[in-house]
């Protein structure tokens, strides 16, 4: 769970989101740090049991900066004011599947698997999808994958219109090779987050998601 402090600092910020006050307001978010930091470090102790794949990962490793990437956006605010978490099973591989959790006021929501691949590893997934689509139709049709996610995301920005290319329209999976991303999520309440059950509740939600994990790691590790 994450203290109410931390979460009040995040409000705080939205309404003060600008280098003078973080400037003024520096032991304030020294302490959210910390608070940030022992709420990751929970979280992963409870997902480690779960996931063998996640031993390596050190709370640095699943940190983001608060500092937004300003450059291309017509939004200058300097600072995130949303919280996430991310359990990678690779952590030396870019976009290696993993875990993600969100907090942010009015959408919080939990999600995992590979978002956005590289070229190179999309065509690596596909591959892997198009041989064995069957075992990926088992992740996606299991109970307790239902139960949480329902199925793959597929919002209109991440479903190509026509078949990949080298990909024959006719395949049987053809609709997960549409897919340019392949991740599944879930909305979560935020109250959720100080609940002091919080860890073993939303490692049961994330650990759903393994086996399609899996799956896409076996993907990604599997040379040509």
């Amino acid at each position: 769970m994450i203290t109410q402090e931390a979460l009040q600092f995040l409000e705080d910020l939205i309404a003060n989101n600008n280098t003078d006050w973080m400037h003024a307001n520096k032991k304030r978010y020294d302490q959210y740090k910390k608070d940030y930091h022992a709420f990751i470090a929970g979280l992963l102790a409870e997902m480690k049991q779960l996931d063998p794949k996640l031993d390596d990962l050190e709370v640095k490793n699943c940190t983001f900066r608060i500092n937004r990437d300003i450059r291309f956006s017509k939004d200058k605010s300097p600072y995130k004011t949303n919280m996430g978490v991310w359990f990678t099973q690779n952590k030396f591989q870019k976009n290696s599947p993993g875990y993600y959790v969100h907090f942010e006021k009015g959408n919080c929501f939990v999600a995992g698997g590979v978002w956005c691949p590289e070229p190179a590893q999309l065509k690596q997934i596909r591959r892997e999808i198009a041989f064995f689509y069957d075992d990926l139709e088992k992740i996606v049709a299991d109970a307790a994958f239902k139960k949480e996610y329902g199925d793959l995301s597929r919002e209109a920005d991440n479903v190509l219109k026509k078949a990949p290319k080298d990909f024959d329209p006719n395949h049987p999976a053809i609709e997960f090779l549409k897919l340019k991303s392949f991740t599944a999520s879930q909305s979560i309440d935020e109250k959720l987050f100080t609940d002091k059950n919080f860890n073993k509740t939303v490692a049961q939600k994330l650990i759903a998601l393994k086996p399609l994990n899996d799956f896409l790691y076996r993907a990604l590790e599997t040379e040509e």
